[in-house]
């Protein structure tokens, strides 16, 4: 039967931290994805177009939909990003963000990157374009996307923070945040 499982898990070290450092947005393509057991090690030649977020403000969730009765599972992918300041240049590109369906890349506190929308792309699904009332509120976006995949994500480890790229085969330009 192929849906049998063939390992187990034990419990783990507690040796992980929650939260993302930065977002890698990739206009759609049909991305060509080799991995080695589950692990990413090739995208072919790509640019990214990199999104530092601050601490804490920034989260990643994958729900499991699956239906016995329809005998289908997917996964819902959610990225929520919070981007402080409200620029003519950042109103550009979150409009582009919403017409389009980028492929995301994020990398987390923990040093390893998820691909999300890998074959069918993200939508900005909700946002707000903001600026509080008092002194201290935020003024800036509050992004939602959503990807909806066979496969709950693609992983691979960061060879560094400054190029999480680095230890893929692949040739990935990195066009940095102004």
């Amino acid at each position: 039967m192929p849906c049998t499982i063939s390992t187990g898990r034990l419990i783990n070290c507690k040796d992980q931290v929650g939260g993302i450092q930065k977002v890698y947005f990739l206009n759609y393509t049909e991305l060509t994805i080799t991995t080695v057991d589950n692990v990413v090690t090739d995208l072919g030649t790509i640019t990214v177009y990199e999104y530092d977020v601050q601490p804490e403000t920034a989260s990643l969730s994958v729900a499991i939909n699956s239906s016995k009765e329809n005998g289908t599972t997917f996964f819902e992918q959610t990225s929520d990003l919070t981007l402080h300041k409200l620029t003519a240049a950042d109103e550009d590109n979150v409009r582009l963000l919403a017409w389009g369906r980028p492929q995301i890349f994020v990398l987390d506190n923990n040093n390893q990157v998820f691909l999300l929308g890998a074959l069918h792309g993200n939508a900005l699904n909700s946002g707000t374009i903001q600026t509080g009332t008092a002194f201290g509120d935020m003024s800036g976006y509050q992004l939602s996307f959503t990807g909806k995949e066979q496969q709950g994500y693609y992983q691979f480890p960061a060879a560094s923070v400054a190029d999480p790229f680095s230890g893929l085969t692949s040739t990935v330009t990195i066009v940095p945040g102004t």
